[in-house]
């Protein structure tokens, strides 16, 4: 009977050291799994925060290619107007060299017919009537000298010839009133002259007493009837502003 409770007794004991050895394996385990979760946890996050590190680089990177993409498109605009610029550059060089060479065959003309046109304007002025003389002399002799001159550019020298001409033709639209001396008879006279236009080239002596006009045909000055005079000395003052505008009669010869 006793042998039989001791028995009974250390079956117990050893049930209960089972127990206390296997609730001790199992709480090791669950500290270790504990741990592993944690780790994993913790990996997972920084996994997370490199995922995230990279899809913002990513980013970036995209819209930096995106950046580029427009530039190098702008560029390729560019590219193409310069192109289309170059070319029009290159034909324009083309044209002027094409132009040089031109030039110097119209350089080769132009001389000569300036030399012609200052001739034909020399000869004009003394065939005119006699008004401005020395002046329009004048600026015949340089003419000529600056057709001497190397310094001068062929395009200023015919500037210049055309600027005389346009002088020129400008006194047949002018009204214009100057003292100067004539010879009347074999004598000089200190006259007031009219000119208007090329139509009619009249004087008058500063006291009125004497009136008269250019005969071309005649190539000469002559006294004119009396009845000229206040229209001739109304003329000189309206061309030196001293008198408004108004209708005058004027001695013309009629052309033949």
């Amino acid at each position: 009977m006793n042998r039989h409770r001791v028995s009974s007794l250390a079956a117990m004991v050893l049930a209960w050291s089972g127990a206390v050895l296997t609730t001790g394996a199992q709480a090791t385990t669950l500290d270790d799994i504990f741990n592993v979760v944690e780790l994993i946890n913790e990996q997972a996050r920084a996994s997370q925060g490199q995922i995230d590190a990279l899809a913002e680089e990513t980013r970036e990177l995209y819209h930096d290619y995106k950046t580029v993409l427009k530039e190098i498109e702008g560029l390729r605009v560019y590219n193409r107007q310069l192109e289309r610029q170059i070319s029009n550059q290159n034909n324009e060089m083309d044209q002027l060299s094409n132009s040089i060479d031109r030039v110097t065959v119209i350089e080769r003309q132009i001389t000569p017919l300036m030399l012609r046109m200052i001739d034909g304007l020399e000869q004009f002025v003394e065939l005119d009537l006699p008004f401005l003389v020395e002046e329009r002399r004048g600026r015949i002799e340089r003419l000529r000298e600056i057709m001497e001159r190397a310094d001068v550019a062929v395009s200023e020298k015919f500037s210049q010839v055309l600027s005389a001409y346009q002088i020129e033709n400008e006194y047949g639209r002018t009204m214009e009133a100057h003292s100067r001396t004539i010879t009347l008879d074999g004598t000089e006279r200190i006259v007031d002259v009219l000119k208007m236009g090329r139509v009619a080239l009249v004087y008058q002596t500063s006291d009125g007493e004497e009136t008269g006009m250019w005969d071309q045909q005649e190539r000469r000055w002559h006294a004119i009837s009396e009845e000229f005079a206040t229209p001739v000395r109304n003329g000189i003052r309206m061309a030196r502003k001293q008198l408004a505008p108004n209708m005058l009669i004027l001695p013309i010869r009629a052309p033949e």
